[in-house]
């Protein structure tokens, strides 16, 4: 359980931006869910219907994890940081992965290739997500063993 010393700017810059990461997901859950909410979308068709919960579980889990950092901001552990992005990044890679599956999408009164560009960027997320859960599962590793070697030397 270490914690990372900071100064007092770069704890005001991080409040602020977990405060701000908050506020525009609560505004992305209104959005998405008040009336007309996403229908306004013309693009999205109601296939979208069966991915609402987990967009909507994506957003919640992205604001709870922040409001958790605010409230232990003075703990501030790595690890802790690590364990609420693999939570969110593993929402986030099921929401991407189901939005592969349905693809509620109807680019047809478009024309271009926006099936295609928005394929490549779900293929982008699920990729980005596996690399980033990768990345903070050895990020974590690193802890535990950083913190068992201090345990061990003190």
């Amino acid at each position: 359980m270490t914690s990372q010393p900071r100064s007092g700017a770069s704890l005001v810059a991080r409040k602020v931006g977990y405060s701000v990461a908050v506020m525009v997901n609560v505004i992305m859950l209104i959005l998405v869910n008040a009336t007309p909410g996403w229908r306004v979308l013309p693009f999205l068709t109601e296939d979208f219907v069966s991915l609402l919960w987990l967009v909507n579980l994506s957003i919640f889990a992205s604001v709870m994890v922040n409001l958790a950092y605010l409230a232990y901001l003075a703990y501030d552990a790595a690890w802790f940081k690590s364990v609420g992005q693999i939570g969110v990044t593993a929402i986030g890679l099921v929401a991407s992965i189901r939005t592969w599956q349905v693809f509620p999408f109807d680019f047809s009164p478009y024309g271009g290739p926006w099936e295609t560009l928005t394929r490549l960027m779900l293929v982008i997320a699920i990729f980005g997500s596996i690399v980033a859960i990768v990345v903070e599962l050895v990020r974590l590793a690193g802890h535990g063993i950083s913190d068992g070697v201090r345990s061990q030397t003190h």
